[in-house]
């Protein structure tokens, strides 16, 4: 269950708090009700997030002499930082992904889903299949965050290829052989970060002005591009393969009874990308009713947390606007909330906006399969046909 949490029934029954054992049997706590949920990740004096980063499958020592031999390292930058850095590293993240500047993008954007939309519109004309993911969803996020942070022109495929390597090799269960292929792909493409870290513009500069050393700049880097970027194209994937099945919602956008915004909220909350989060237990503590001592692994189910029905009317349906629907945790909460929040919702409103009409009269040929993952749905395709 613990790699295929997206994946469990709905309406399945599931204690607040309950302790599961990963595929190495490592004891994690497993936190499902929004208020406890909320509760650990408002509270970073007695949950840090140091363990954020973590690979949950231990790496054997080939995989680390890899990694080392790229001199790649994670120190505490945005997620896995609780120390007295990260307000000040975050602070200049936020500034590039100021919700102005990213206002300004939209108009940029809606004229590229557009061309884009068109094309697609063509192909399915002509009889043929689309993939939405590959073809619409997975490079968009990231063409919108090179804007922002003043990435150079690194080719699309070679970065998306990394991230979802780093998705795989941090948060997957995995043998020794895919971890050593995955080490390889990530420690290759972190010596590209830190040449761009030295003497990058954007953001990269801010950073380095601001003080901050080489290691803390690639790190901010590196999380950015599989946060700020890859989640955002799963969840537009999702997001899409969810409203295909929504007449209902897609009758309210055309006729204006349900607006976009409302539609993204109620997809951040039932199809989220980052399903679970993880913080470890700093001091012996108590979580609701259940005892939690110092150095325990807390699986936070962000997911299941959005189904709450103390929070929201209709748990499991998908009702845009509906009472508690924008109370999702798909962002987190507290001092480490998603700092790209309103990028997000930007991105995924103009393709709800421009894509939507699309999806009528169109048959789903292959669904997004999803890989185990503790955190990440990873979604590969969605191919349709009109």
């Amino acid at each position: 269950m613990l790699f295929r949490t997206w994946a469990e029934p709905a309406g399945a029954p599931w204690p607040d708090v309950a302790r599961v054992a990963d595929h190495v049997g490592v004891d994690h706590l497993v936190v499902t009700r929004h208020a406890l949920v909320r509760q650990v990740l408002t509270d970073p004096v007695t949950y840090r997030p140091d363990n954020a980063l973590d690979a949950v499958t231990p790496m054997p020592v080939a995989a680390l002499r890899v990694l080392a031999g790229h001199r790649f390292r994670l120190p505490p930058t945005l997620a896995n930082n609780g120390g007295p850095s990260h307000p000040g590293i975050r602070a200049a993240v936020a500034e590039a992904l100021h919700p102005t500047r990213v206002a300004a993008q939209r108009p940029w954007l809606t004229a590229l889903v557009r061309e884009r939309v068109s094309r697609i519109d063509a192909t399915l004309d002509a009889g043929a299949a689309v993939d939405l993911h590959a073809d619409l969803a997975a490079d968009l996020p990231l063409l919108v965050l090179a804007r922002l942070v003043e990435l150079p022109d690194a080719p699309v495929a070679a970065v998306k290829e990394f991230a979802r390597a780093a998705l795989e090799l941090f948060w997957a269960p995995l043998d020794a052989d895919r971890q050593l292929a995955l080490a390889t792909e990530v420690g290759r493409f972190h010596r590209v970060l830190r040449e761009f870290a030295a003497t990058g513009g954007g953001l990269a500069a801010s950073l380095r002005s601001a003080g901050h050393p080489p290691d803390v700049v690639v790190g901010a880097l590196f999380f950015l591009l599989v946060a700020g970027q890859e989640t955002t194209s799963q969840f537009l994937t999702l997001l899409l393969h969810r409203l295909a099945g929504e007449p209902a919602v897609r009758a309210g956008l055309r006729d204006g009874s349900v607006a976009a915004a409302d539609v993204v909220e109620e997809g951040l909350r039932l199809e989220p990308p980052i399903v679970t989060w993880r913080r470890v237990a700093a001091v012996d503590t108590v979580l609701g009713a259940t005892a939690v001592p110092a150095g325990t692994s807390v699986v936070l189910w962000l997911a299941r947390a959005g189904r709450d029905p103390s929070v929201v009317d209709l748990p499991d349906e998908f009702r845009p606007g509906q009472r508690g629907s924008r109370r999702h945790l798909a962002f987190g909460a507290g001092a480490h909330r998603c700092v790209g929040d309103q990028l997000a919702r930007m991105e995924a409103a103009v393709v709800v906006t421009e894509v939507a009409p699309l999806l009528d009269g169109v048959a789903v040929v292959r669904p997004p399969w999803c890989p185990d993952n503790l955190t990440f749905r990873m979604p590969d395709a969605f191919v349709v046909r009109r």
